[in-house]
């Protein structure tokens, strides 16, 4: 069930899951003055809609319910029979790299694999799919998948806010957003740190 810094420690019923999705989605890209097309908002509130259902999400294994290596999904599109089924691929590589990056992205650090990577995959799936789309009917399609790669980044950003509004953070929530900030140079963790009293240093960035 979805929660807010106003409702958080008891259960609020959300009639329609989308309208939830779309109103705190559009307050977070105001609050990051990120702007973006009707349609590519519209995407994101779909595609967070369709995530909300874990069997949408996760794919069917002998082990139970896994997310397959972006790298594993990345080479299948690539190397897909037909036009579709690479424009099916890469779509979903980059729709599982947004949700998973905007939504998990604390989890990262007990991970190798890191915040940037999917921000990386993501953003060169989308990408790919839009040079793949300039012609004919999927001409609008491809223009939401340009500024979704284009703007990856701070859409991750204001993912994070949707996910993460009712958290408190800890030392260790500090340090993993100086270290998002260091890779991604996320300007939401930018922000949050200053509030917290921490001052980024760019020269440590710009060593990286």
């Amino acid at each position: 069930m979805p929660e807010t810094q106003h409702n958080r420690g008891r259960v609020l019923p959300v009639a329609n899951l989308q309208e939830f999705f779309k109103d705190t989605l559009h307050g977070a890209l105001e609050r990051q003055h990120l702007s973006v097309e009707d349609h590519t908002e519209h995407y994101v509130v779909n595609l967070l809609t369709l995530f909300a259902r874990a069997e949408a999400l996760y794919e069917h294994t002998p082990q139970g319910p896994r997310l397959k290596p972006l790298v594993l999904m990345l080479t299948e599109a690539l190397e897909a029979r037909t036009p579709a089924d690479r424009q099916r691929g890469l779509q979903r590589l980059g729709d599982v790299s947004l949700f998973v990056a905007g939504f998990f992205a604390g989890s990262f650090a007990r991970k190798l694999i890191d915040i940037d990577y999917h921000i990386a995959m993501g953003g060169r799936a989308y990408g790919e799919l839009a040079a793949g789309l300039t012609r004919g009917r999927g001409r609008p399609l491809a223009q939401v998948f340009a500024e979704l790669a284009a703007k990856f980044q701070p859409l991750v950003d204001a993912l994070n806010e949707v996910s993460e509004s009712a958290h408190t953070h800890t030392d260790s929530d500090v340090l993993r957003l100086y270290e998002i900030w260091l890779k991604t140079g996320s300007r939401r963790s930018y922000q949050i740190l200053r509030r917290l009293g921490v001052e980024p240093a760019p020269a440590v960035r710009t060593a990286q």
